[in-house]
């Protein structure tokens, strides 16, 4: 354990980089070989369009980093936050349960906000434009989101009171989870379903990206499928029923166009529908 915490003290951005990289190539080589679904598409260009997004996120998270740093360090210095105030507990305890924190503020309750708020679902809608789900939908977050994503996550090392080695571990394994449950791969049905008693499996998270609504307000997790049981948002749908996309936004000049996508946001709203055709 105390390798772990040295190695993601000092972390190169190199290596964060590989990570990113690195699961993207692992997860789409496996994806081309074990498909969930045999989808008909471009998928250089819808990779491209995905990449662009990857890179803005990128480039938000590394301009707005040293706030991140700052409460980091704060919170240990000043021993603010839940972590500082548990009692002494195995290392690998007291992990797990930062972790399973962070997870909760900065996974789970900013997609759960972004869903209730109208004026934050704007941005998190170009997410849900995807009617193609792959490993590199992960990252298809406007600009704007991951500032909004950013200020949850500093939010939650906040409260939490988290050490930098931390948030970079959960960082990389948010990375990591999210390029998993999106990819398009086929995992046996009682192993995708028994996975998704602790993490959130692919078929689990597939059934957010259903095009319309309950489904869409379900399963908002990340790394850990618990707080969707806990708060009663898991929802099951069978994968041969899931049709991805958001009903108001099907038309392909709206989903696959780059320039489109980045004015989403300041577009006027159109209100979801409940019907069961595209």
């Amino acid at each position: 354990m105390n390798e772990i915490i040295n190695y993601f003290t000092t972390i190169p951005s190199s290596h964060r980089s590989l990570i990113l990289v690195g699961g993207i190539t692992l997860f789409w080589v496996i994806e081309n070989t074990f498909p969930l679904f045999q989808m008909r598409y471009k998928k250089w260009h819808h990779a491209g369009i995905n990449f662009f997004f990857t890179f803005t996120t990128i480039v938000v998270n590394f301009i707005l980093a040293f706030i991140l740093i700052y409460t980091a360090d704060w919170t240990v210095k000043n021993n603010f936050g839940l972590l500082q105030w548990l009692p002494q507990m195995p290392l690998w305890l007291y992990t797990i349960i930062g972790l399973l924190l962070l997870d909760l503020i900065g996974a789970y309750l900013v997609h759960l906000v972004e869903h209730k708020t109208k004026f934050l679902w704007r941005f998190h809608l170009i997410h849900h434009t995807d009617i193609w789900i792959d490993t590199t939908t992960a990252n298809r977050h406007h600009p704007g989101e991951s500032v909004i994503r950013f200020v949850f996550t500093t939010l939650g090392v906040l409260i939490v009171g988290t050490p930098m080695w931390m948030v970079f571990l959960y960082q990389s394994l948010s990375v990591v989870f999210s390029q998993f449950n999106h990819a398009n791969i086929s995992l046996p049905e009682k192993l995708d379903w028994y996975l998704s008693y602790f993490i959130v499996s692919p078929n689990m998270h597939k059934v957010h990206h259903h095009y319309v609504l309950p489904y869409t307000d379900s399963n908002y997790g990340n790394i850990f499928s618990v707080w969707d049981r806990i708060f009663g948002t898991f929802t099951y749908l069978p994968k041969d029923q899931l049709i991805y996309g958001v009903d108001t936004h099907m038309k392909a000049e709206e989903h696959n166009q780059l320039q489109n996508l980045l004015k989403i946001p300041f577009q006027k709203s159109r209100s979801a529908k409940n019907d069961q055709k595209p």
